[in-house]
């Protein structure tokens, strides 16, 4: 079975963004990108909220056409344009999207469709509403988090709307020159699941 992974960037004191949405904190580095993309290259799906999948179609299609397209957006581009893409919106139209599935309703039931489906793990990037809509349901296998050295006092929690205690364990960590860590958890229930 095919496994939901959570991407996000956190801030030290546990938040994903400041409390309007803010990001402007997170650090980005072409060490950090050609670190993702390894990994990223390797997924065949991915799964966002609706803001963050508009903000992704605002940009990614055409990044690697714009004068002056770094190394990351001319390959961040081309995987964007590849990968299936599923959107969980009650408000998003379906229709003229390109690669792209959008889940309105029974959560649940078609996450647990998308993992039985053939293909690698699913990727979910940020939407941190959509992620805490998930997490309710425990339909999260897993983290990939990256730390980054910064305080942000409030905003969007990570974690939100969790019904029980969840057990992880440590897969692998990387430690970039900014300062940012990267943290990878799987579920220790989902371990358990695969080497009884």
């Amino acid at each position: 079975m095919r496994k939901v992974i959570l991407f996000m960037h956190v801030s030290l004191d546990g938040f994903v963004a400041g409390l309007n949405g803010e990001m402007d904190w997170i650090n980005t580095s072409d060490e950090l990108f050609n670190f993702v993309g390894q990994r990223i290259n390797q997924t065949d799906t991915a799964l966002y909220g609706r803001v963050t999948y508009q903000m992704m179609e605002g940009y990614w299609p055409t990044a690697a056409e714009r004068p002056g397209a770094s190394k990351h957006d001319l390959e961040h581009s081309r995987w964007y344009k590849s990968v299936a893409k599923v959107v969980l919106s009650k408000t998003l139209a379906a229709e003229n999207l390109s690669n792209t599935r959008v889940v309105s309703g029974n959560l649940a039931s078609a996450i647990h469709e998308l993992k039985q489906q053939a293909g690698s793990e699913i990727l979910m990037f940020g939407s941190p509403l959509a992620a805490h809509a998930l997490m309710a349901e425990n339909l999260i296998d897993g983290y990939w988090l990256f730390v980054n050295p910064v305080v942000l006092g409030e905003g969007i929690p990570l974690f939100k709307g969790l019904k029980e205690k969840s057990v992880l364990r440590l897969v692998s960590s990387q430690v970039f020159e900014s300062g940012v860590v990267s943290l990878d958890y799987v579920s220790e229930g989902e371990e358990r699941l695969q080497n009884p």
